[in-house]
Protein backbone atom coordinates (compact mmCIF):
# COMPACT_ATOMS: atom_id res chain seq x y z
CA UNK A 1 0.00 0.00 0.00
CA UNK A 2 1.06 3.21 -1.06
CA UNK A 3 2.42 5.48 1.73
CA UNK A 4 0.59 8.59 2.49
CA UNK A 5 1.68 12.06 2.05
CA UNK A 6 2.00 12.73 5.28
CA UNK A 7 3.65 9.64 6.02
CA UNK A 8 6.53 10.80 3.21
CA UNK A 9 6.51 14.20 5.13
CA UNK A 10 7.17 12.57 8.72
CA UNK A 11 9.74 10.29 7.37
CA UNK A 12 11.69 13.05 5.29
CA UNK A 13 11.82 15.00 8.07
CA UNK A 14 12.93 12.07 10.17
CA UNK A 15 15.84 11.48 7.55
CA UNK A 16 16.60 15.48 7.63
CA UNK A 17 16.37 15.50 11.73
CA UNK A 18 19.20 12.95 11.28
CA UNK A 19 21.77 14.67 8.96
CA UNK A 20 21.31 17.87 10.75
CA UNK A 21 21.63 16.58 14.33
CA UNK A 22 25.48 15.40 14.96
CA UNK A 23 26.46 12.60 16.53
CA UNK A 24 27.05 13.69 20.31
CA UNK A 25 30.02 11.96 20.77
CA UNK A 26 31.39 12.70 17.42
CA UNK A 27 30.81 16.14 18.02
CA UNK A 28 32.90 16.22 21.69
CA UNK A 29 35.41 14.39 20.01
CA UNK A 30 35.81 17.16 17.45
CA UNK A 31 35.40 19.94 20.55
CA UNK A 32 37.74 17.95 22.26
CA UNK A 33 40.02 18.15 20.01
CA UNK A 34 39.71 21.79 19.02
CA UNK A 35 37.76 21.65 15.86
CA UNK A 36 34.45 22.75 14.76
CA UNK A 37 31.72 20.48 13.69
CA UNK A 38 30.92 20.12 9.56
CA UNK A 39 28.23 22.21 9.89
CA UNK A 40 29.57 24.58 12.75
CA UNK A 41 32.30 25.23 9.81
CA UNK A 42 29.66 26.55 7.39
CA UNK A 43 28.16 28.49 9.72
CA UNK A 44 31.35 30.76 11.41
CA UNK A 45 32.13 30.81 7.15
CA UNK A 46 29.17 31.83 5.71
CA UNK A 47 27.25 35.69 6.53
CA UNK A 48 24.26 34.38 9.21
CA UNK A 49 21.46 32.50 7.94
CA UNK A 50 22.26 32.92 4.04
CA UNK A 51 23.16 28.39 3.75
CA UNK A 52 21.10 26.72 1.89
CA UNK A 53 22.05 22.63 1.93
CA UNK A 54 21.66 20.53 -1.63
CA UNK A 55 21.63 16.76 -1.70
CA UNK A 56 21.28 16.43 2.48
CA UNK A 57 19.77 13.12 1.84
CA UNK A 58 21.84 11.76 -0.66
CA UNK A 59 22.84 8.48 0.75
CA UNK A 60 25.76 5.46 -0.31
CA UNK A 61 24.82 3.06 -2.85
CA UNK A 62 27.11 0.42 -1.52
CA UNK A 63 25.80 -2.50 0.78
CA UNK A 64 29.32 -4.39 0.63
CA UNK A 65 31.53 -5.17 3.70
CA UNK A 66 28.18 -4.33 6.13
CA UNK A 67 27.72 -1.00 4.67
CA UNK A 68 24.29 -1.03 4.58
CA UNK A 69 23.45 -0.92 8.27
CA UNK A 70 26.38 2.42 8.68
CA UNK A 71 25.16 4.60 6.05
CA UNK A 72 23.61 7.89 7.04
CA UNK A 73 22.00 10.75 5.33
CA UNK A 74 24.48 13.39 3.85
CA UNK A 75 27.14 10.40 3.66
CA UNK A 76 29.74 12.46 5.27
CA UNK A 77 29.62 16.04 3.31
CA UNK A 78 27.61 18.73 4.02
CA UNK A 79 26.99 20.61 0.62
CA UNK A 80 25.36 24.11 -0.48
CA UNK A 81 25.44 27.74 -1.56
CA UNK A 82 25.44 31.10 0.84
CA UNK A 83 27.15 34.22 0.82
CA UNK A 84 30.39 35.49 2.27
CA UNK A 85 30.23 39.39 2.72
CA UNK A 86 26.67 39.42 0.66
CA UNK A 87 28.74 37.74 -2.39
CA UNK A 88 27.21 34.09 -3.15
CA UNK A 89 29.62 31.48 -2.94
CA UNK A 90 29.39 27.43 -3.10
CA UNK A 91 31.00 25.53 -0.02
CA UNK A 92 31.21 21.53 0.66
CA UNK A 93 32.47 20.61 4.65
CA UNK A 94 33.64 17.40 5.23
CA UNK A 95 31.72 15.47 8.00
CA UNK A 96 33.52 13.34 9.93
CA UNK A 97 30.82 12.34 12.48
CA UNK A 98 29.70 10.41 9.64
CA UNK A 99 31.73 7.25 8.56
CA UNK A 100 35.10 9.15 9.20
CA UNK A 101 34.29 11.46 6.35
CA UNK A 102 35.45 8.77 4.32
CA UNK A 103 34.77 9.76 0.61
CA UNK A 104 32.07 7.65 -1.00
CA UNK A 105 30.70 7.93 -4.97
CA UNK A 106 27.76 9.58 -3.28
CA UNK A 107 29.89 11.82 -0.83
CA UNK A 108 32.38 12.40 -4.16
CA UNK A 109 29.56 13.03 -6.82
CA UNK A 110 28.07 15.70 -4.33
CA UNK A 111 31.68 17.37 -3.69
CA UNK A 112 31.84 17.17 -8.01
CA UNK A 113 28.59 18.82 -8.40
CA UNK A 114 29.34 21.60 -6.04
CA UNK A 115 31.92 22.66 -8.08
CA UNK A 116 30.81 22.15 -11.51
CA UNK A 117 27.78 24.16 -10.43
CA UNK A 118 29.85 27.47 -8.71
CA UNK A 119 31.51 27.27 -12.24
CA UNK A 120 28.45 27.28 -14.38
CA UNK A 121 27.32 30.31 -11.67
CA UNK A 122 30.59 31.72 -11.66
CA UNK A 123 30.87 32.04 -8.01
CA UNK A 124 34.02 30.42 -5.91
CA UNK A 125 33.85 27.01 -4.45
CA UNK A 126 35.21 26.90 -0.92
CA UNK A 127 35.94 23.22 0.36
CA UNK A 128 36.80 22.53 4.06
CA UNK A 129 38.35 19.20 4.31
CA UNK A 130 38.54 16.67 7.15
CA UNK A 131 38.17 13.24 6.03
CA UNK A 132 39.72 10.09 6.58
CA UNK A 133 40.09 9.27 2.79
CA UNK A 134 38.62 7.00 0.30
CA UNK A 135 36.11 4.74 1.23
CA UNK A 136 37.57 1.45 0.29
CA UNK A 137 34.45 -0.76 0.63
CA UNK A 138 32.85 0.91 -2.50
CA UNK A 139 35.82 -0.25 -4.31
CA UNK A 140 36.14 1.24 -8.47
CA UNK A 141 32.72 3.31 -8.17
CA UNK A 142 34.53 5.10 -5.65
CA UNK A 143 37.76 5.61 -7.28
CA UNK A 144 35.62 7.10 -10.25
CA UNK A 145 33.45 9.60 -8.85
CA UNK A 146 37.21 10.79 -6.70
CA UNK A 147 37.97 11.06 -10.23
CA UNK A 148 35.35 13.42 -11.60
CA UNK A 149 36.44 15.62 -8.59
CA UNK A 150 39.67 15.70 -9.85
CA UNK A 151 38.38 16.75 -13.62
CA UNK A 152 35.78 19.54 -12.22
CA UNK A 153 39.04 21.02 -10.47
CA UNK A 154 40.91 21.08 -13.20
CA UNK A 155 38.66 22.48 -15.98
CA UNK A 156 37.60 24.98 -13.26
CA UNK A 157 40.77 26.38 -12.99
CA UNK A 158 40.82 29.82 -13.87
CA UNK A 159 37.04 30.06 -14.60
CA UNK A 160 36.26 30.77 -10.61
CA UNK A 161 38.38 31.21 -7.31
CA UNK A 162 38.95 27.55 -5.63
CA UNK A 163 39.69 27.55 -2.03
CA UNK A 164 40.47 24.32 0.27
CA UNK A 165 40.76 24.49 3.88
CA UNK A 166 42.44 21.58 5.47
CA UNK A 167 41.15 21.45 8.62
CA UNK A 168 41.44 17.40 9.87
CA UNK A 169 43.28 14.73 7.87
CA UNK A 170 43.32 15.29 4.08
CA UNK A 171 44.53 12.17 2.83
CA UNK A 172 46.09 9.47 0.28
CA UNK A 173 44.17 10.29 -3.09
CA UNK A 174 41.65 13.14 -1.42
CA UNK A 175 44.71 15.25 -0.82
CA UNK A 176 44.93 15.78 -4.83
CA UNK A 177 41.76 17.78 -5.03
CA UNK A 178 42.96 20.54 -3.06
CA UNK A 179 46.25 20.54 -4.91
CA UNK A 180 43.87 21.35 -8.02
CA UNK A 181 42.42 24.65 -5.81
CA UNK A 182 43.86 27.78 -5.92
CA UNK A 183 44.59 27.95 -2.60
CA UNK A 184 44.92 26.06 0.68
CA UNK A 185 44.94 26.51 4.30
CA UNK A 186 45.95 24.94 7.32
CA UNK A 187 45.09 24.63 10.43
CA UNK A 188 48.07 24.04 13.05
CA UNK A 189 48.15 20.89 14.79
CA UNK A 190 45.14 19.50 13.81
CA UNK A 191 45.39 19.42 9.83
CA UNK A 192 47.29 16.97 7.83
CA UNK A 193 47.64 16.00 3.93
CA UNK A 194 49.75 12.98 2.44
CA UNK A 195 49.89 11.05 -0.24
CA UNK A 196 50.89 7.97 1.78
CA UNK A 197 50.41 7.45 5.42
CA UNK A 198 52.69 6.46 8.27
CA UNK A 199 51.28 2.63 8.72
CA UNK A 200 52.68 2.14 4.46
CA UNK A 201 55.90 4.29 5.18
CA UNK A 202 56.77 1.86 8.41
CA UNK A 203 56.18 -1.08 6.12
CA UNK A 204 57.71 -0.21 2.78
CA UNK A 205 60.22 1.78 4.04
CA UNK A 206 61.26 0.88 8.01
CA UNK A 207 60.68 4.57 8.61
CA UNK A 208 58.79 5.81 11.71
CA UNK A 209 57.37 9.17 10.76
CA UNK A 210 54.02 10.78 12.82
CA UNK A 211 51.14 12.25 10.59
CA UNK A 212 52.03 15.68 11.53
CA UNK A 213 56.12 15.12 10.32
CA UNK A 214 54.65 13.71 7.42
CA UNK A 215 52.13 15.96 6.45
CA UNK A 216 50.96 18.81 8.88
CA UNK A 217 50.61 22.58 8.43
CA UNK A 218 54.89 23.39 9.59
CA UNK A 219 56.16 20.57 6.90
CA UNK A 220 53.90 22.26 4.05
CA UNK A 221 53.83 25.95 4.77
CA UNK A 222 57.59 26.16 5.43
CA UNK A 223 59.41 22.88 3.42
CA UNK A 224 57.02 21.89 0.45
CA UNK A 225 55.38 24.74 -0.25
CA UNK A 226 51.99 23.19 -0.71
CA UNK A 227 50.25 25.47 2.10
CA UNK A 228 49.50 29.37 1.35
CA UNK A 229 47.94 30.34 4.85
CA UNK A 230 48.04 28.69 8.04
CA UNK A 231 45.78 29.41 11.27
CA UNK A 232 45.67 28.92 14.61
CA UNK A 233 42.07 26.78 14.99
CA UNK A 234 39.25 26.54 12.76
CA UNK A 235 37.55 30.00 13.59
CA UNK A 236 40.55 31.91 12.46
CA UNK A 237 40.88 29.95 9.54
CA UNK A 238 37.16 30.46 8.40
CA UNK A 239 38.46 34.44 8.95
CA UNK A 240 41.18 33.87 6.44
CA UNK A 241 38.97 32.30 3.67
CA UNK A 242 36.35 35.12 4.27
CA UNK A 243 39.07 38.06 4.55
CA UNK A 244 40.92 35.99 0.40
CA UNK A 245 37.68 36.10 -0.88
CA UNK A 246 37.71 39.96 -0.10
CA UNK A 247 40.26 40.70 -2.74
CA UNK A 248 39.07 38.11 -5.38
CA UNK A 249 36.38 38.51 -7.61
CA UNK A 250 33.87 36.59 -8.20
CA UNK A 251 35.10 34.63 -11.41
CA UNK A 252 37.46 35.69 -14.41
CA UNK A 253 35.14 37.79 -16.48
CA UNK A 254 34.76 40.48 -13.03
CA UNK A 255 36.88 42.98 -11.81
CA UNK A 256 38.08 42.35 -8.21
CA UNK A 257 36.08 44.22 -6.12
CA UNK A 258 36.89 47.81 -5.19
CA UNK A 259 37.20 48.67 -1.30
CA UNK A 260 36.27 52.16 0.38
CA UNK A 261 38.89 53.73 1.87
CA UNK A 262 39.82 57.07 3.24
CA UNK A 263 43.87 56.50 2.61
CA UNK A 264 44.72 59.93 0.62
CA UNK A 265 45.89 58.37 -3.16
CA UNK A 266 49.03 61.42 -2.96
CA UNK A 267 49.52 60.37 0.74
CA UNK A 268 53.63 60.98 0.78
CA UNK A 269 56.02 58.07 1.66
CA UNK A 270 58.60 59.57 3.75
CA UNK A 271 59.59 56.77 5.51
CA UNK A 272 60.83 54.87 2.82
CA UNK A 273 63.75 56.56 2.38
CA UNK A 274 65.02 55.25 6.05
CA UNK A 275 63.54 52.10 5.39
CA UNK A 276 65.04 51.16 2.14
CA UNK A 277 69.29 51.57 2.97
CA UNK A 278 71.35 52.95 -0.16
CA UNK A 279 73.71 50.96 0.48
CA UNK A 280 73.35 48.26 -2.06
CA UNK A 281 74.71 45.42 1.06
CA UNK A 282 72.57 46.39 3.36
CA UNK A 283 68.99 44.27 3.96
CA UNK A 284 65.74 45.49 5.14
CA UNK A 285 62.45 44.22 5.69
CA UNK A 286 60.32 44.47 2.40
CA UNK A 287 56.92 44.38 4.00
CA UNK A 288 58.02 47.32 5.19
CA UNK A 289 57.98 49.05 1.82
CA UNK A 290 54.99 47.17 0.78
CA UNK A 291 52.82 47.87 3.85
CA UNK A 292 53.61 51.66 3.58
CA UNK A 293 52.50 51.52 0.41
CA UNK A 294 49.13 50.12 0.28
CA UNK A 295 45.91 51.10 1.40
CA UNK A 296 45.40 51.31 5.68
CA UNK A 297 48.88 49.51 5.77
CA UNK A 298 47.27 46.23 4.93
CA UNK A 299 48.51 43.24 3.13
CA UNK A 300 47.82 39.99 2.94
CA UNK A 301 50.90 37.66 2.94
CA UNK A 302 50.58 34.25 0.80
CA UNK A 303 53.56 31.19 1.78
CA UNK A 304 54.84 33.78 4.27
CA UNK A 305 57.11 31.34 5.75
CA UNK A 306 58.00 29.26 2.46
CA UNK A 307 60.95 30.66 -0.10
CA UNK A 308 61.25 33.65 2.10
CA UNK A 309 63.62 35.24 -0.37
CA UNK A 310 60.67 36.28 -2.05
CA UNK A 311 56.94 38.12 -0.66
CA UNK A 312 54.09 37.43 -2.49
CA UNK A 313 50.72 38.87 -1.74
CA UNK A 314 47.38 40.91 -2.02
CA UNK A 315 47.14 44.62 -0.99
CA UNK A 316 45.03 47.64 -1.66
CA UNK A 317 45.90 51.15 -4.07
CA UNK A 318 42.86 53.46 -3.92
CA UNK A 319 40.65 50.30 -3.08
CA UNK A 320 41.51 48.62 -5.99
CA UNK A 321 43.06 44.69 -5.15
CA UNK A 322 46.59 44.53 -6.69
CA UNK A 323 49.07 41.31 -6.54
CA UNK A 324 52.73 42.19 -5.23
CA UNK A 325 55.94 40.47 -5.96
CA UNK A 326 58.62 41.67 -4.18
CA UNK A 327 62.30 40.26 -3.54
CA UNK A 328 63.28 40.13 0.51
CA UNK A 329 66.58 41.43 0.86
CA UNK A 330 66.47 39.77 4.12
CA UNK A 331 67.24 36.02 3.25
CA UNK A 332 69.40 34.79 0.32
CA UNK A 333 69.69 38.88 0.10
CA UNK A 334 66.39 38.99 -2.00
CA UNK A 335 68.53 36.56 -4.90
CA UNK A 336 65.79 34.08 -6.98
CA UNK A 337 65.99 30.29 -6.44
CA UNK A 338 64.01 27.17 -7.25
CA UNK A 339 61.30 27.49 -4.55
CA UNK A 340 61.19 31.52 -4.78
CA UNK A 341 60.53 31.38 -8.47
CA UNK A 342 57.90 28.50 -8.28
CA UNK A 343 56.03 30.35 -6.06
CA UNK A 344 56.03 34.08 -7.75
CA UNK A 345 55.23 32.19 -11.26
CA UNK A 346 52.02 30.76 -9.84
CA UNK A 347 50.91 33.86 -7.82
CA UNK A 348 51.53 35.43 -11.45
CA UNK A 349 49.30 33.27 -13.03
CA UNK A 350 46.65 33.38 -10.57
CA UNK A 351 46.74 37.33 -10.78
CA UNK A 352 46.26 37.51 -14.46
CA UNK A 353 43.41 34.72 -14.76
CA UNK A 354 41.48 36.85 -11.91
CA UNK A 355 42.13 40.33 -13.55
CA UNK A 356 44.57 41.28 -10.83
CA UNK A 357 47.38 43.84 -11.46
CA UNK A 358 50.88 42.59 -10.76
CA UNK A 359 53.07 45.22 -8.83
CA UNK A 360 57.11 43.56 -8.69
CA UNK A 361 58.90 45.38 -6.43
CA UNK A 362 62.67 44.72 -7.70
CA UNK A 363 66.14 44.49 -5.51
CA UNK A 364 67.70 41.34 -7.07
CA UNK A 365 71.27 40.62 -6.52
CA UNK A 366 70.61 37.70 -9.17
CA UNK A 367 69.70 34.04 -9.38
CA UNK A 368 71.05 32.08 -6.10
CA UNK A 369 74.00 29.99 -7.63
CA UNK A 370 75.50 26.62 -6.60
CA UNK A 371 75.58 23.13 -7.90
CA UNK A 372 72.16 22.17 -5.72
CA UNK A 373 70.59 24.76 -7.29
CA UNK A 374 71.51 23.62 -10.95
CA UNK A 375 71.09 20.02 -9.79
CA UNK A 376 67.30 20.85 -8.66
CA UNK A 377 66.68 22.91 -12.10
CA UNK A 378 67.38 26.51 -11.47
CA UNK A 379 66.85 27.23 -15.13
CA UNK A 380 63.62 25.49 -15.89
CA UNK A 381 61.94 26.78 -12.26
CA UNK A 382 63.40 30.15 -12.99
CA UNK A 383 62.07 30.26 -16.44
CA UNK A 384 58.52 29.52 -14.90
CA UNK A 385 58.86 33.63 -14.04
CA UNK A 386 59.76 34.81 -17.43
CA UNK A 387 56.57 32.64 -18.82
CA UNK A 388 54.03 33.96 -16.13
CA UNK A 389 55.17 37.38 -16.39
CA UNK A 390 55.25 37.16 -20.79
CA UNK A 391 52.05 35.16 -20.77
CA UNK A 392 50.10 37.83 -17.74
CA UNK A 393 48.11 40.81 -19.79
CA UNK A 394 47.02 42.51 -16.64
CA UNK A 395 48.14 45.85 -16.13
CA UNK A 396 51.97 44.70 -14.93
CA UNK A 397 54.12 47.67 -12.91
CA UNK A 398 57.73 47.26 -12.22
CA UNK A 399 59.64 49.48 -9.58
CA UNK A 400 63.02 48.99 -9.51
CA UNK A 401 64.21 50.12 -5.70
CA UNK A 402 68.11 49.64 -5.45
CA UNK A 403 69.15 47.33 -7.90
CA UNK A 404 68.41 44.53 -10.76
CA UNK A 405 71.31 42.33 -12.20
CA UNK A 406 71.84 39.89 -15.04
CA UNK A 407 68.50 37.62 -16.16
CA UNK A 408 67.08 37.77 -12.72
CA UNK A 409 65.94 41.77 -13.49
CA UNK A 410 64.02 40.15 -16.55
CA UNK A 411 62.71 37.25 -14.45
CA UNK A 412 61.51 40.46 -12.36
CA UNK A 413 59.76 42.00 -15.35
CA UNK A 414 61.29 44.28 -17.03
CA UNK A 415 59.53 47.04 -19.73
CA UNK A 416 60.66 44.06 -22.85
CA UNK A 417 58.91 40.70 -20.43
CA UNK A 418 55.98 43.20 -21.06
CA UNK A 419 55.88 45.64 -17.82
CA UNK A 420 53.57 48.06 -18.98
CA UNK A 421 55.21 50.59 -16.42
CA UNK A 422 59.08 50.46 -15.01
CA UNK A 423 59.78 53.15 -12.72
CA UNK A 424 63.27 53.57 -10.82
CA UNK A 425 64.29 55.33 -7.48
CA UNK A 426 67.26 57.72 -7.76
CA UNK A 427 70.32 55.42 -6.84
CA UNK A 428 69.93 52.18 -8.75
CA UNK A 429 72.03 49.94 -10.25
CA UNK A 430 70.73 48.28 -13.43
CA UNK A 431 73.27 45.64 -15.06
CA UNK A 432 74.74 41.88 -16.18
CA UNK A 433 76.54 41.79 -13.19
CA UNK A 434 77.32 43.48 -9.78
CA UNK A 435 80.43 45.73 -10.33
CA UNK A 436 82.70 43.52 -8.23
CA UNK A 437 81.95 40.62 -10.83
CA UNK A 438 81.77 42.95 -13.76
CA UNK A 439 85.13 43.96 -13.23
CA UNK A 440 86.91 41.11 -12.19
CA UNK A 441 85.92 40.14 -16.01
CA UNK A 442 86.27 43.08 -17.77
CA UNK A 443 88.99 44.06 -16.17
CA UNK A 444 91.47 41.47 -14.88
CA UNK A 445 94.50 41.26 -17.10
CA UNK A 446 95.05 44.67 -16.36
CA UNK A 447 94.08 44.58 -12.71
CA UNK A 448 96.76 41.12 -12.68
CA UNK A 449 99.75 43.31 -14.06
CA UNK A 450 98.91 46.38 -12.57
CA UNK A 451 101.56 47.32 -9.77
CA UNK A 452 98.91 48.00 -7.52
CA UNK A 453 96.53 45.53 -8.29
CA UNK A 454 94.20 46.58 -5.16
CA UNK A 455 94.08 50.29 -6.11
CA UNK A 456 93.77 49.47 -10.08
CA UNK A 457 90.32 47.07 -9.33
CA UNK A 458 89.16 49.91 -6.87
CA UNK A 459 89.30 52.84 -9.69
CA UNK A 460 87.90 50.37 -12.33
CA UNK A 461 85.14 49.77 -9.78
CA UNK A 462 84.51 53.32 -9.21
CA UNK A 463 84.00 53.87 -12.99
CA UNK A 464 81.84 50.87 -13.58
CA UNK A 465 79.61 52.28 -10.72
CA UNK A 466 79.73 55.76 -12.17
CA UNK A 467 78.75 54.55 -15.32
CA UNK A 468 75.91 51.93 -14.18
CA UNK A 469 74.49 53.48 -11.02
CA UNK A 470 71.88 55.44 -11.03
CA UNK A 471 68.95 55.99 -13.04
CA UNK A 472 70.29 58.01 -16.20
CA UNK A 473 71.39 55.17 -18.69
CA UNK A 474 67.87 53.24 -17.97
CA UNK A 475 66.08 56.61 -18.69
CA UNK A 476 67.95 57.51 -21.81
CA UNK A 477 67.92 54.14 -23.38
CA UNK A 478 64.21 53.86 -22.56
CA UNK A 479 64.38 51.23 -19.90
CA UNK A 480 62.69 52.95 -17.36
CA UNK A 481 59.66 55.64 -18.15
CA UNK A 482 60.37 57.62 -15.47
CA UNK A 483 62.65 57.95 -12.18
CA UNK A 484 60.65 58.53 -9.20
CA UNK A 485 61.16 59.92 -5.55
CA UNK A 486 60.56 57.01 -3.09
CA UNK A 487 58.15 59.09 -1.45
CA UNK A 488 56.55 59.67 -4.84
CA UNK A 489 55.85 55.48 -4.78
CA UNK A 490 52.49 55.30 -3.89
CA UNK A 491 50.64 58.08 -5.40
CA UNK A 492 52.61 56.94 -9.23
CA UNK A 493 51.35 53.48 -8.75
CA UNK A 494 47.66 54.56 -8.24
CA UNK A 495 47.69 56.95 -10.99
CA UNK A 496 49.45 54.32 -13.45
CA UNK A 497 46.90 52.04 -12.44
CA UNK A 498 44.35 54.19 -13.11
CA UNK A 499 45.73 54.87 -16.30
CA UNK A 500 46.06 50.70 -16.83
CA UNK A 501 42.73 49.91 -16.09
CA UNK A 502 40.96 49.54 -19.30
CA UNK A 503 44.18 47.91 -20.96
CA UNK A 504 43.23 45.17 -23.43
CA UNK A 505 46.36 43.08 -25.04
CA UNK A 506 45.69 40.04 -27.09
CA UNK A 507 48.33 37.02 -27.32
CA UNK A 508 48.62 34.52 -30.47
CA UNK A 509 45.71 32.53 -31.18
CA UNK A 510 47.35 28.69 -29.95
CA UNK A 511 45.70 25.95 -27.75
CA UNK A 512 47.66 26.72 -24.93
CA UNK A 513 51.40 27.20 -24.44
CA UNK A 514 53.97 24.89 -22.59
CA UNK A 515 54.79 26.27 -19.26
CA UNK A 516 58.38 24.94 -18.20
CA UNK A 517 56.85 23.00 -15.50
Amino acid sequence: MAQSREELEMKLAALEEIALDADPKAAAKQHAEGKLTARERIDKLLDPGTFVEEFMLAETQCVDFGMAEKKLPSDGVVTGFGKVEGRPVYVYSQDRAVLAGSVGSAHAEKIAYVIQTARKLGVPVIGLNDSAGARIQEGLSVTSAIGKIFFENSITSGCIPQISAIMGPCIGVGSYSPALTDFILQVQNTSQMFITGPAVIKEVLGETVTMEELGGAKIHSEVSGVTDLVAGNDEECLAMIRRLLGFLPSNFEQPPPRKNTDDDPARALDALEKIVPQDMKRAYNILQVIKAIVDDGEFFELKAKFARNLVIGFGRLDGCPAGFVANQPMFLAGSLDVDASDKAARFIRFCDAFNIPVITLMDVPGFFPGKQQEEKGIIRHGAKMLYAYAEATVPKITIVLRKGYGGAKQALCTREMGADQLLVWPGVELAVMGGGGAVNVLYRREIEQSPDPAKTRAEKLAEYQERFNGPLEALSKQFAHAAIRPRETRRRLIQSLEILRNKKEERPRKKHGLMPV
